[in-house]
């Protein structure tokens, strides 16, 4: 397994710059490379670092949500995940996962308080989250055995997405001690993927990555 190197904010914009202007993709990973360069300012402070590097990802697939049949998040977080996995021909994902997997993810994927059942099981919207919760885990093993990145990421971005809502929705304390390990280790998960993921799409200009959410007019 090959080790995992991942480009700097500063190096990313440097190869961002030979795209036109006005090119649609060049905003997105413009902004997205903005806030990959805020979130390594701010390292020293979990909270920040999580919550930039969050939008720098958030950048990445946004779309314009104008349309009456826009679709959900986490369908845009699936969509989106399959067009970057196709477009991955290194596997660079997959390897970071793999090398990955044994620390941050597992933890992270162990973690009752970043999965979506247990909070719905609190709100009273369903009658048990353990079996559920049991068999995701499993699934994510099995993905990473069958080399399925597209089904491992899903799971994996889902618990992320649940830690992202705890502090965009003010749901945590700045600074809390309570989820200190969440925080730090999603971080560290998307300080790896977020580099390659502006890499992946800038090598694939051609694709269809959506329409641009806020264009610049």
């Amino acid at each position: 397994m090959p080790n995992i190197t991942t480009l700097s904010a500063a190096t990313l914009k440097r190869r961002l710059s030979v795209y036109p202007e006005n090119d649609a993709l060049k905003i997105r990973l413009h902004r997205s490379i903005s806030w990959l360069s805020a979130a390594e300012k701010q390292a020293e402070d979990p909270d920040l670092y999580f919550i930039s590097l969050w939008i720098a990802f958030n950048a990445c697939y946004a779309h314009d949500g104008s349309s009456a049949t826009i679709k959900t998040e986490r369908e845009r977080l699936k969509s989106f995940t399959a067009t970057l996995v196709e477009c991955d021909e290194e596997q660079r994902i997959f390897n970071i996962l793999w090398q990955k997997f044994s620390g941050a993810i597992r933890v992270l994927l162990e973690n009752k308080f970043v999965f979506k059942g247990f909070w719905d099981f609190n709100r009273g919207e369903i009658q048990s989250w353990e079996s559920a919760f049991e068999r995701s885990n499993t699934e994510a093993l099995k993905y990473l055995s069958a080399n399925n990145v597209a089904g491992l990421l899903e799971i994996l971005l889902d618990r992320l997405y649940v830690l992202r809502n705890q502090l965009i929705h003010g749901g945590s304390t700045y600074k809390s001690k309570l989820n200190r390990k969440s925080v730090k280790d999603g971080s560290q998960i998307l300080e790896m993927l977020i580099p390659v993921i502006i890499e992946i799409m800038m090598q694939h200009p051609g694709k269809d990555w959506g329409k641009l959410a806020y264009p610049v007019v």
